[in-house]
């Protein structure tokens, strides 16, 4: 990948300060921890092994925040990316809910970063999720009953169709699912605010320094372009932008470009129409649309994926039919940004945790679910670098299904399978 790529042209870009930009390594750095990656897994990590006394590098290929941890919807869910219901088949109830409690230790970690380095992010509370399909409203009523009566949760609740209008003017809503427990918040404030607390905590940190190759030994020796890293411990933190660093788990994760508008900012009366507390939104389609509005009113919307390795030439059109949609109202608004971004999906849409050996640990495939399990990820990170590794584990736990022809086929199977689930959400099944 070419480094010292800018910051995209996005409505998060546009509305933060320029950040200052951070030195290139240049010569030779000796560090406990090693981490490649700079957004919200890489950044965590960094903060808490500051905390526990290790000593970091971490290498960032272009700008802090530069990929999905600043380009993506700003929602912070709770619970994991896969429903509760087939974590159970898989791990088990016992682990189900050891990994519901970690779902959310998740939200609360995030806000405890948020409350502890006071980062100015637009942190907001609660998600209504939109049930599309009529099939789906039962689904999310008998989610919100599972969740209290299984998992003793009594922050979601179940809203017929008249009282999902009463919060927004959505169209093709059949019911939805509040949680009070979700927050959302500005992505890219948010990395900003943990680079700054990384570097507080006196992490060390450098931009444009891609990982070109590494070499375990005695200790792991990471080259970039001008320079080299010698550390006991590396952590992989990479996600959707692995590349070929690392083929034993390139394939573990699909990357996949996701889409997103910013209108100009609109009146009072359309905000309280579209979305009357300033909740995070999204729906149950199979590619899914998520929105919420921005502190200074602009809707901020997510739709829309593309099977190429390439973004549509015209993002604003590619994404403004699926707003459009939900909300017709909308039509006369100027759309003033359009971006796009690359994320890690996995085959269950459950994140990959894991261990390379004794020395080498990463955490990939947020598959959406990114802001506040990435943010956990560098806690349980830390946590298992410095021995205890009981919360990583029960992450790991979680069997990890590798796309079928590794990296070169994936993308064909991805292909025929998204479109099979894209003609569903179009035929309305």
């Amino acid at each position: 990948m070419k480094s010292g790529q800018p910051y995209p042209n996005s409505w998060y870009h546009a509305s933060c300060k320029e950040p200052q930009s951070l030195p290139s390594l240049c010569g030779d750095a000796e560090t406990d921890v090693c981490i490649i990656g700079g957004g919200y897994t890489g950044l965590s990590t960094a903060i808490h092994l500051r905390k526990l006394g290790f000593k970091v590098v971490l290498l960032e290929a272009n700008r802090i925040g530069w990929g999905a941890s600043g380009r993506n919807g700003g929602h912070v869910g709770t619970g994991q990316r896969a429903d509760q219901a087939a974590l159970e088949k898989w791990v088990g109830l016992d682990a189900a809910k050891g990994l519901w409690q970690l779902g959310l230790d998740a939200v609360r970690k995030v806000e405890s970063l948020v409350n502890e380095f006071d980062i100015q992010c637009e942190f907001g509370e609660g998600n209504l999720h939109l049930a599309s399909k009529y099939s789906h409203a039962d689904d999310l009523e008998s989610e919100v009953a599972h969740l209290k009566n299984t998992y003793n949760y009594n922050g979601a609740s179940y809203l017929c169709s008249d009282q999902v209008a009463e919060l927004t003017s959505a169209q093709g809503s059949y019911g939805g699912m509040l949680d009070s427990g979700a927050r959302h918040l500005h992505p890219l404030k948010y990395a900003l605010g943990l680079k700054h607390a990384a570097m507080q905590l006196g992490a060390e940190l450098y931009e444009n320094t891609p990982a070109l190759t590494y070499q375990e030994g005695g200790k792991t020796v990471i080259k970039t372009p001008e320079g080299q890293v010698r550390a006991r411990v590396l952590v992989l933190a990479c996600n959707g932008y692995l590349g070929n660093l690392e083929p034993r788990i390139a394939g573990n994760m699909m990357p996949i470009n996701n889409f997103m508008i910013a209108t100009e900012p609109l009146s009072e009366e359309l905000k309280t129409r579209i979305n009357r507390d300033q909740l995070s939104m999204s729906d149950s389609l199979f590619v899914i649309n998520y929105w919420k509005l921005s502190e200074d009113g602009r809707m901020i919307f997510g739709g829309g994926e593309n099977y190429t390795s390439r973004f549509p030439c015209d993002i604003k059109s590619f994404v403004r039919p699926y707003m459009l949609k939900l909300y017709p109202e909308l039509k006369h608004c100027t759309i003033d940004y359009g971006w796009g971004g690359t994320l890690g999906i996995t085959m269950n849409r459950m994140p990959d945790f894991g261990r390379l050996s004794n020395s080498i640990f990463y955490a990939q495939g947020f598959s959406g679910h990114g802001v506040p399990t990435a943010t956990l990820a560098g806690e349980l990170l830390a946590l298992a670098i410095n021995g205890q590794s009981e919360k990583f584990d029960l992450m790991a736990s979680v069997p990890t299904h590798r796309f079928p022809g590794g990296t070169l086929l994936r993308w064909p199977g991805l292909v025929a399978g998204m479109l099979f689930y894209s003609l569903l959400d179009k035929l309305g099944r």
